[in-house]
């Protein structure tokens, strides 16, 4: 099979694995990589590169960092780099003259079985609201975000107990196998694509809006399931959390993690309680059981280090 000329764009760890799979694939020549601009991160405010660009500096490829897509030396430089084609992973929303610049097209790969989950945080939300299964879509990039014909998809089971961290490496696995099926399916003149429109059925469409600190704070007047699922679909980041109060009648953020559903029925005298298997935490249903802690200003912990300074009675929901 004749090699084909790619450029490959995104960000985090995520887009590294599928980078890594087409780098390693020898019909694929890997042009060059766009990736965001370095920026100061952490405490210490100390410039820090992308996953992405670290991977590609230890592999001597070509990379662009814009700080606008629409720049003209950034266009010109990616002109002249000459890919038949591009693949996005988890990056910036491009635009047209980027996207419709290579002839074989622009790919991208989404954490989610379009057209469900359109948006920034397929994997959160498909968790939060109880989904059985999800998968990866990979797909011709058009003007509407998420939304180009669909070139191929494969599916996952999401079980009881998964949290939104084991799922990410799962999708991040399951999407290098589709993108480089996709590139090679495009590399036949296989990949036609199927218009989302065509698939839409009578299902409701399901969003996947960013997730912002707001979003993460329980409401504990929900069912045990649901708020199981909400609270595994932040775990073990940015984190599900609730408002205490301590007998000094300060309040404090409770960020709650490795969580559990029980039969436990709720007593309503008893907000919270313990078990030896956990924090037990009401619902309006039952207890939910909460394994993994972390009080504002604390790291995360174990409940049982957690309980060995605290008592349950210090705090009140």
């Amino acid at each position: 099979m004749k090699k084909i000329d790619i450029v490959f764009m995104g960000t985090p760890e995520f887009a590294v694995t599928i980078l890594d799979k087409l780098y390693q694939d020898d019909t694929i020549n890997i042009v060059g990589v766009v990736t965001a601009p370095d920026k100061p991160a952490g405490r210490g405010r100390k410039i820090q590169s992308s996953a992405v660009k670290d991977y590609a500096s230890s592999k001597d490829l070509t990379i662009l960092q814009p700080t606008s897509l629409k720049d003209p030396g950034f266009v010109t430089e990616l002109e002249n780099l000459n890919a038949q084609l591009f693949v996005v992973v988890a990056f910036r929303m491009l635009p047209e003259v980027v996207w419709s610049m290579p002839k074989m097209g622009t790919i991208n790969l989404h954490a989610s079985i379009l057209p469900q989950y359109r948006g920034a945080a397929p994997i959160n939300w498909a968790i939060i609201n109880g989904e059985k299964e999800t998968g990866v879509t990979t797909f011709f990039i058009e003007k509407e975000i998420d939304t180009g014909a669909i070139i191929e998809q494969r599916k996952i089971e999401i079980e009881e107990n998964m949290n939104v961290g084991e799922l990410y490496n799962e999708l991040m696995h399951l999407g290098a196998e589709a993108s480089l099926s996709t590139v090679k399916s495009i590399m036949k003149g296989e990949a036609t694509g199927i218009a989302q429109n065509n698939i839409i059925g009578t299902d409701k469409l399901k969003s996947a809006p960013k997730i912002f600190k707001s979003t993460c704070q329980i409401d504990f007047d929900q069912e045990v399931q649901k708020v199981h699922d909400f609270c595994r679909g932040l775990d073990p980041y940015p984190g599900a959390w609730t408002i205490v109060k301590t007998k000094s009648g300060e309040e404090k953020i409770l960020k709650l993690f490795q969580t559990y559903k029980t039969d436990i029925p709720v007593n309503e005298i008893k907000k919270l309680d313990s078990d030896s298997n956990g924090i037990l935490i009401a619902c309006s249903d039952y207890y939910l059981r909460v394994c993994e802690i972390q009080l504002e200003g604390k790291r995360r912990m174990n409940f049982k280090d957690f309980l060995l300074g605290h008592e349950i009675t210090d705090f009140n929901l």
